[in-house]
């Protein structure tokens, strides 16, 4: 599919054979602050949301892809969620999992080729991302993509036992 493939990465439908890193991502805690995942998933339960990632969007109003390099190495995930047929709308995150792998553009291309996936194959009208404050990297990734900060939800997010606040990004998609 070309809309989903870019210069150095593209994004792929989940496999069976992502159960091992789908595991690692979901119960690696230093991610649960962005996931706003709170317990652990067995390897039975993801393997079933594998065996079930087939639903499309429209079943599913959820669609998460893998960011794969060109060499087929898996970096991280891209999601859409939240997903509004009526009114053209979803929410977006993104992970790039290694550190060692951030801040070298892949993330960026992932969310451009989301965007461009979400207007030509899902008519979205708007996008939107949530992003904790102090997330400086996902607040120059979003504003970079052309995202408003609309609005700040004040001390959202518990996290150890510090308040966060989370900002509302939106996109509203030029027809």
């Amino acid at each position: 599919m070309l809309t989903l493939k870019g210069e150095h990465i593209y994004l792929r439908a989940l496999e069976p054979e992502d159960l091992d890193f789908i595991y690692l991502i979901e119960n690696d805690e230093r991610i649960w602050e962005m996931s706003t995942t709170q317990t652990p998933y067995s390897r039975f339960l993801i393997k079933q949301y594998l065996e079930n990632a087939h639903q499309d969007i429209y079943e599913a109003k959820q669609l998460r892809l893998m960011i794969c390099t060109n060499d087929h190495r898996c970096l991280g995930l891209i999601d859409l969620f939240d997903f509004n047929p009526t009114h053209h709308r979803a929410g977006v995150g993104i992970l790039i999992v290694e550190e060692s792998h951030r801040r070298k553009g892949y993330g960026r291309e992932a969310l451009g080729l989301v965007l461009k996936y979400g207007k030509t194959h899902l008519r979205l009208h708007q996008l939107y991302a949530n992003v904790v404050d102090d997330n400086i990297a996902s607040i120059k990734l979003f504003e970079g993509a052309g995202f408003q900060k609309i609005g700040v939800k004040k001390e959202w997010n518990l996290v150890g036992n510090e308040y966060k606040d989370e900002f509302l990004y939106q996109l509203i998609y030029v027809h």
